[in-house]
Protein backbone atom coordinates (compact mmCIF):
# COMPACT_ATOMS: atom_id res chain seq x y z
CA UNK A 1 0.00 0.00 0.00
CA UNK A 2 1.29 3.73 -1.11
CA UNK A 3 1.96 6.04 1.52
CA UNK A 4 1.92 9.14 -0.78
CA UNK A 5 -0.97 8.65 -2.63
CA UNK A 6 -4.33 6.38 -2.21
CA UNK A 7 -5.72 3.80 -4.67
CA UNK A 8 -8.06 5.26 -7.44
CA UNK A 9 -11.31 3.30 -7.66
CA UNK A 10 -11.13 1.41 -10.60
CA UNK A 11 -14.03 2.17 -13.08
CA UNK A 12 -16.85 -0.74 -14.05
CA UNK A 13 -18.66 -0.32 -16.77
CA UNK A 14 -22.64 -0.75 -16.53
CA UNK A 15 -23.68 -4.61 -17.68
CA UNK A 16 -25.26 -4.93 -21.07
CA UNK A 17 -28.51 -5.90 -20.25
CA UNK A 18 -29.78 -3.56 -17.02
CA UNK A 19 -27.13 -0.52 -17.75
CA UNK A 20 -26.28 -1.10 -13.62
CA UNK A 21 -23.28 -0.99 -12.61
CA UNK A 22 -24.08 -3.18 -9.41
CA UNK A 23 -25.21 -5.82 -11.40
CA UNK A 24 -21.36 -6.21 -13.46
CA UNK A 25 -19.57 -5.81 -9.96
CA UNK A 26 -22.26 -8.82 -8.68
CA UNK A 27 -20.98 -10.86 -11.95
CA UNK A 28 -17.60 -9.89 -11.24
CA UNK A 29 -17.40 -11.59 -8.04
CA UNK A 30 -19.38 -14.36 -9.14
CA UNK A 31 -16.89 -15.13 -11.55
CA UNK A 32 -14.38 -18.18 -11.01
CA UNK A 33 -11.60 -18.15 -13.12
CA UNK A 34 -11.79 -15.44 -15.30
CA UNK A 35 -14.82 -16.92 -17.10
CA UNK A 36 -17.28 -14.22 -17.11
CA UNK A 37 -19.49 -15.57 -19.87
CA UNK A 38 -20.45 -18.73 -17.28
CA UNK A 39 -20.95 -16.12 -14.44
CA UNK A 40 -23.11 -13.30 -16.62
CA UNK A 41 -25.32 -16.92 -17.65
CA UNK A 42 -25.91 -17.78 -13.87
CA UNK A 43 -26.71 -14.49 -12.88
CA UNK A 44 -29.15 -13.98 -15.69
CA UNK A 45 -30.53 -17.14 -15.48
CA UNK A 46 -31.32 -16.37 -11.69
CA UNK A 47 -32.49 -13.29 -12.67
CA UNK A 48 -35.60 -15.12 -15.07
CA UNK A 49 -36.37 -17.66 -12.48
CA UNK A 50 -37.42 -15.02 -10.03
CA UNK A 51 -39.61 -13.65 -12.40
CA UNK A 52 -40.83 -16.62 -13.33
CA UNK A 53 -41.61 -17.10 -9.47
CA UNK A 54 -42.47 -13.83 -8.82
CA UNK A 55 -44.13 -12.49 -12.03
CA UNK A 56 -42.22 -9.38 -11.17
CA UNK A 57 -39.15 -7.15 -11.93
CA UNK A 58 -35.91 -9.35 -11.38
CA UNK A 59 -34.11 -6.22 -10.89
CA UNK A 60 -35.88 -5.10 -8.61
CA UNK A 61 -35.57 -8.02 -6.30
CA UNK A 62 -31.95 -8.00 -6.32
CA UNK A 63 -31.69 -4.21 -5.65
CA UNK A 64 -33.87 -4.91 -2.33
CA UNK A 65 -32.15 -8.13 -1.81
CA UNK A 66 -28.88 -5.58 -2.00
CA UNK A 67 -30.27 -3.19 0.39
CA UNK A 68 -31.50 -5.84 3.08
CA UNK A 69 -27.91 -7.11 2.96
CA UNK A 70 -26.07 -3.78 3.42
CA UNK A 71 -24.52 -3.30 7.23
CA UNK A 72 -24.29 0.08 8.47
CA UNK A 73 -22.15 -1.36 11.36
CA UNK A 74 -19.14 -3.44 11.89
CA UNK A 75 -16.70 -4.07 14.80
CA UNK A 76 -12.71 -3.77 14.36
CA UNK A 77 -10.18 -5.19 16.59
CA UNK A 78 -7.89 -2.57 18.30
CA UNK A 79 -5.09 -3.80 20.65
CA UNK A 80 -4.92 -1.26 23.22
CA UNK A 81 -2.59 -1.56 26.19
CA UNK A 82 -2.27 -5.75 25.93
CA UNK A 83 -5.98 -6.42 25.64
CA UNK A 84 -7.54 -6.55 22.20
CA UNK A 85 -11.16 -4.84 21.83
CA UNK A 86 -14.07 -5.22 19.23
CA UNK A 87 -14.92 -1.65 18.26
CA UNK A 88 -18.34 -0.73 16.45
CA UNK A 89 -17.15 1.64 13.50
CA UNK A 90 -19.74 2.85 10.91
CA UNK A 91 -19.05 1.34 7.47
CA UNK A 92 -18.07 3.07 4.60
CA UNK A 93 -20.91 2.95 0.96
CA UNK A 94 -18.40 1.16 -1.00
CA UNK A 95 -17.71 -1.72 1.81
CA UNK A 96 -21.25 -1.80 2.46
CA UNK A 97 -22.12 -2.61 -1.28
CA UNK A 98 -18.92 -4.84 -1.29
CA UNK A 99 -19.75 -7.15 1.72
CA UNK A 100 -23.40 -7.39 0.80
CA UNK A 101 -22.24 -8.58 -2.65
CA UNK A 102 -19.99 -11.22 -0.76
CA UNK A 103 -22.10 -12.32 1.53
CA UNK A 104 -24.83 -13.52 -0.86
CA UNK A 105 -22.39 -14.97 -2.78
CA UNK A 106 -21.01 -17.04 -0.16
CA UNK A 107 -24.29 -18.10 1.17
CA UNK A 108 -25.89 -18.58 -2.46
CA UNK A 109 -22.92 -21.06 -2.99
CA UNK A 110 -23.09 -22.57 0.32
CA UNK A 111 -26.68 -23.80 -0.20
CA UNK A 112 -28.06 -27.15 -0.37
CA UNK A 113 -27.82 -29.15 -3.96
CA UNK A 114 -29.61 -27.67 -7.26
CA UNK A 115 -28.02 -25.78 -9.57
CA UNK A 116 -26.16 -22.21 -9.05
CA UNK A 117 -28.64 -20.23 -10.83
CA UNK A 118 -31.51 -22.02 -8.32
CA UNK A 119 -29.24 -21.75 -5.46
CA UNK A 120 -28.65 -17.90 -6.29
CA UNK A 121 -32.68 -16.94 -6.71
CA UNK A 122 -33.56 -18.34 -3.73
CA UNK A 123 -31.03 -16.42 -1.78
CA UNK A 124 -32.03 -13.11 -3.45
CA UNK A 125 -35.34 -13.84 -2.80
CA UNK A 126 -34.75 -14.71 0.43
CA UNK A 127 -32.85 -11.77 1.22
CA UNK A 128 -35.22 -9.56 -0.69
CA UNK A 129 -37.59 -11.20 2.04
CA UNK A 130 -35.59 -10.33 5.03
CA UNK A 131 -34.49 -14.29 5.62
CA UNK A 132 -31.83 -16.20 4.52
CA UNK A 133 -28.46 -16.58 5.59
CA UNK A 134 -27.11 -12.70 4.06
CA UNK A 135 -29.62 -10.90 6.06
CA UNK A 136 -28.91 -13.49 9.39
CA UNK A 137 -24.87 -12.31 8.72
CA UNK A 138 -25.83 -8.90 8.69
CA UNK A 139 -27.90 -9.30 11.60
CA UNK A 140 -24.79 -10.73 13.85
CA UNK A 141 -22.56 -8.26 12.94
CA UNK A 142 -25.43 -5.83 14.39
CA UNK A 143 -25.39 -8.48 17.73
CA UNK A 144 -21.61 -7.95 18.17
CA UNK A 145 -21.80 -4.28 17.21
CA UNK A 146 -24.11 -3.98 19.89
CA UNK A 147 -23.08 -6.23 22.40
CA UNK A 148 -19.50 -4.06 22.13
CA UNK A 149 -21.43 -1.02 22.15
CA UNK A 150 -18.99 0.18 25.18
CA UNK A 151 -15.98 0.45 23.38
CA UNK A 152 -17.30 3.05 20.89
CA UNK A 153 -15.37 5.65 22.98
CA UNK A 154 -11.98 3.72 21.83
CA UNK A 155 -12.69 4.44 18.26
CA UNK A 156 -10.03 6.35 15.92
Amino acid sequence: MSRKHKAKPRVVLPDPRYQDIVVTKFVNALMKGGKRAVAEKIFYGALGLIETKTGEEPIKTFKKAMSNTKPAVEVKSRRIGGATYQIPVEVRPARRQSLSIRWLRDYARNRNGRTMMEKLADEFLDAANNRGGAVKKREDVYKMAEANKAFAHLRW
